[in-house]
């Protein structure tokens, strides 16, 4: 049953900390990931759990700015069929501050097709997707944290080996924490133990 206990877990050398399952592993011991990301998947479910450190986008609005990364997001993987199925109005993290100022915290709900790696449009899977954009003002970034849960495997994904193909098996049946959870848990414990992080003056 580890797979349903949230553990803390260090982001970024430990600059970051965030509650989530250890069955999420780090896939920098795999590949190599870019400087601004820190990405854990569960290779048994093909669930993946995404943080990344973005220059603050200004142009983008605090109220909608979870669904217009969620929007970016399906350009940028040329996914199908993207729907919005929830997004949350704007509010404040009271424990991730700096300078006395709160972060402020949207999130977005989204369903897509999307192709693992370089697989072509054939091998697309739909997905669910939660994203939370917590806006770090005064550090001038926009921290993105991603969940990706598979509901249909395509037979032609490279998913379909590991998981198999057809309808995903819910996670609480196999006696896992369920990915709106995971998701809920890595949010609501960010927290920022070095804001170094983020520029030498903070």
């Amino acid at each position: 049953m580890s797979g349903v206990f949230c553990t803390q877990r260090n982001l970024f050398g430990g600059a970051i900390v965030s509650n989530f399952p250890l069955r999420f592993e780090d896939v920098s011991n795999i590949r190599q990931v870019p400087d601004h990301q820190e990405v854990f998947v569960d290779p048994t479910r093909d669930e993946s759990l995404i943080f990344e450190l973005l220059d603050l986008k200004t142009d983008v609005a605090d109220h909608g700015s979870a669904t217009w990364f969620l929007q970016d997001l399906a350009n940028e993987q040329d996914a199908e069929g993207t729907m919005v199925l929830e997004q949350s109005g704007v509010f404040e993290a009271g424990g991730l501050r700096l300078r006395n100022n709160p972060a402020i915290i949207n999130t977005a709900v989204g369903q897509m097709a999307i192709s693992k790696g370089r697989q072509g449009r054939e091998a697309q899977n739909l997905v669910k997707v939660y994203l939370a954009n917590l806006r770090l003002k005064d550090a001038a970034t926009d921290v993105l944290v991603t969940a990706y849960e598979p509901m249909l495997i395509n037979p032609l994904s490279e998913s379909a080996a590991t998981v198999g193909a057809g309808l995903a098996v819910p996670a609480a049946q196999s006696g896992r924490l369920p990915m709106a959870e995971v998701f809920k848990s890595a949010v609501s414990s960010f927290k920022v133990n070095d804001w170094s992080l983020f520029g030498a003056s903070l």
